[in-house]
């Protein structure tokens, strides 16, 4: 709602929030696009991909090991399964944490990111701190996020490209045995396919 010169000025919503709002304003009123388009995108980030896709496909992949086989071999065809047209875009590469390997995704040019499976990136992901530190100091940049690994774990970077995305598959955690697929994708984030942080135990496992 456009603000009246009755209304306060104040807003609780953030620069960006303000700035996308009038883009948004712009946009509908020069008819360069519809407000029914834009519903419609942001429906389609919110319901049909996002982080929801790339949950399903690791918890799958716990659950069946010949499904975890599949998407070792080709994530771009093993997670489509899950996709709402039955695809993924860019070619898709599945990673996999191990007892003794870690692996984490960046993107050194830019923000290269597989949208369709994960969401949207969070902002930090295209930050020029997260892009350059990743490369060089990968443990620091982990124990930021609170993820401190044992020095016998070898961390592994990913460059993400244009061409080539990577999708990390967290380890399984403890205390989950009893747990169906639907639960178990619960426990599976953005930040864990990205590779900064893991799943968290369920309660009372350690």
């Amino acid at each position: 709602m456009v603000a009246t010169h009755d209304e306060p000025t104040g807003s609780s919503l953030s620069d960006l929030d303000l700035r996308v709002r009038a883009l948004e304003t712009v946009l509908t009123q020069k008819n360069y696009v519809t407000s029914e388009a834009l519903d419609a995108i942001v429906e389609a980030h919110e319901t049909r991909i996002g982080p929801h896709i790339g949950a399903r496909a690791v918890a799958r992949a716990w659950v069946d090991p010949e499904y975890r086989e599949a998407l070792l071999a080709d994530a771009t065809t093993a997670v489509a399964e899950f996709a709402d047209d039955g695809h993924v875009g860019e070619l898709l590469i599945a990673v996999e944490n191990t007892p003794r390997v870690h692996n984490v995704v960046v993107c050194t040019l830019c923000s290269c990111y597989p949208w369709d499976v994960l969401g949207l990136p969070p902002n930090w992901y295209k930050s020029f701190a997260y892009r350059s530190r990743t490369v060089k100091q990968p443990r620091a940049v982990l124990s930021e996020f609170g993820l401190r690994l044992d020095p016998d774990v070898d961390v592994r970077v990913w460059d993400s490209t244009a061409e080539t995305r990577y999708l990390v598959v967290p380890m399984r955690p403890a205390g989950t045995d009893g747990f169906d697929e639907e639960r178990l994708a619960a426990l599976v984030d953005r930040d864990c396919m990205i590779g900064v942080r893991v799943p968290a135990p369920a309660d009372g496992a350690r």
